[in-house]
């Protein structure tokens, strides 16, 4: 063997137990799935390996989260999605970023004339920016000349003329068909009159709020769904036949019934003695599980519904497919991106091992307990909660029942 092939071998063979003496020493440390870094694990890649920590104590893991990572470098990491920038334009600001100046009324009065969903709850009279007031409700004793007529299902008139009510129409389903015969449509798109999302707490009213501080360690995934949509059932069995699970609702049931919740779970019945509804006690059911398979109805641009945001309220992690724009929408780092996955298999995979890394898992909670909430601030402050201020300024900026037609 030539000499310089011999000295090029005990090179090579130096610097291999060199690395090797330098990885036993802790000297030299390899990644693990708890180190946070943008997007803490690549959810495409495998999941390096690490010591498996099953957990069931959520503030027991967040302390260890605190010991290894920490808001500052949670911070450091996320810093882009922290500033909230929405290059997109998926969310319209709220105030439309108008000055006060070009409000033309003081008081907006809205009639709600036909609905289907709209809470009960949302009638009120509103303190506003810029000191304007904004009356809403669906009595027209308390409004009998109203500046606008709003309509969620029923068609508004086909006719305005000037001195009449401007005719505003809600659509928040994904299509978001319009009637052709608004002045003004709400839509859950930032391209049309009013955005309004699906976040804020007006989407859930008269719920158990109890969230469990520990989280079920041998079923992870929480699955409901009473709408049984052949394409997302097939998407959800081809997940959940892969993960431990409870499926509630009509769908995929396997938990025994609809109303098994409350006896697995008899901290959630609500304290009134009222007949249990499947909704007031989800957020409760849904705090003792670590996944929550969140799947829209209909795949596109900006659909971002209940099923994403009950899953945040609720203090569990979102595994989510929907809306390809969705991370405009939530707080940096909240939700797991299903469509970013190669296949099930490794979106399983990636589950499981969050499910046993504490640390890894808390970092899904980091933007909660550190006040980092980026977009999602955005997403609050378009949302129902906020409509009627804001549906109002739009009719005060254009002038009420004075708008020309």
């Amino acid at each position: 063997m030539p000499m310089r092939h011999l000295n090029a071998i005990v090179v090579l063979l130096m610097m291999f137990f060199t690395l090797l003496i330098l990885s036993f020493t802790g000297i030299l440390e390899f990644p693990s799935a708890s180190t946070s870094i943008e997007h803490s694990i690549d959810p495409g890649s495998k999941l390096p390996d690490s010591t498996s920590d099953p957990f069931s104590d959520v503030l027991v893991a967040f302390k260890k989260w605190d010991f290894k990572v920490g808001c500052t470098r949670f911070r450091e990491n996320h810093k882009d999605l922290i500033r909230g920038n929405v290059s997109s334009g998926s969310l319209q600001v709220s105030g439309g970023g108008l000055g006060c100046g070009k409000l033309e009324m003081e008081h907006v009065k809205v009639l709600v004339k036909g609905w289907t969903w709209i809470p009960d709850n949302l009638e009120n009279l509103y303190s506003c920016r810029c000191g304007m007031t904004c009356l809403w409700t669906k009595s027209p004793v308390l409004v009998d000349s109203p500046d606008a007529l709003l309509f969620e299902t029923t068609t508004p008139p086909l006719q305005r003329h000037v001195g009449d009510p401007l005719r505003v129409y809600m659509e928040l389903e994904a299509g978001r068909k319009r009637s052709g015969r608004e002045d003004i449509f709400i839509s859950y798109h930032a391209k049309d009159d009013v955005q309004t999302t699906y976040a804020g707490a007006l989407f859930h009213n008269n719920r158990n709020y109890h969230i469990s501080p520990h989280k079920n360690n041998d079923i992870l995934v929480y699955w409901s769904s009473s709408r049984c949509l052949p394409h997302r059932d097939r998407l959800a069995k081809s997940l959940l036949d892969l993960i431990p699970q409870h499926s509630f609702g009509k769908c995929l049931n396997n938990v025994g019934g609809l109303d098994s919740a409350l006896s697995m779970y008899p901290e959630c019945v609500a304290e009134s003695n009222a007949e249990p509804k499947w909704y007031d006690h989800l957020h409760c059911a849904m705090s003792h599980y670590k996944f929550v398979l969140a799947i829209e109805n209909t795949v596109t641009e900006s659909y971002v519904t209940e099923k994403l945001f009950y899953a945040l309220d609720s203090g569990s992690v979102p595994i989510y497919f929907g809306a390809p724009n969705v991370q405009d929408f939530v707080p940096p780092h909240s939700v797991i991106d299903g469509t970013k996955f190669g296949s099930m298999q490794e979106l399983a995979a990636y589950v499981k091992r969050l499910g046993d890394d504490p640390v890894a898992y808390s970092e899904y909670h980091a933007w909660r307990r550190c006040g980092l909430v980026g977009n999602y601030a955005k997403t609050r402050a378009v949302s129902l909660d906020t409509l009627p201020c804001r549906l109002c300024e739009e009719i005060s900026r254009r002038g009420g029942k004075k708008a020309g037609v």
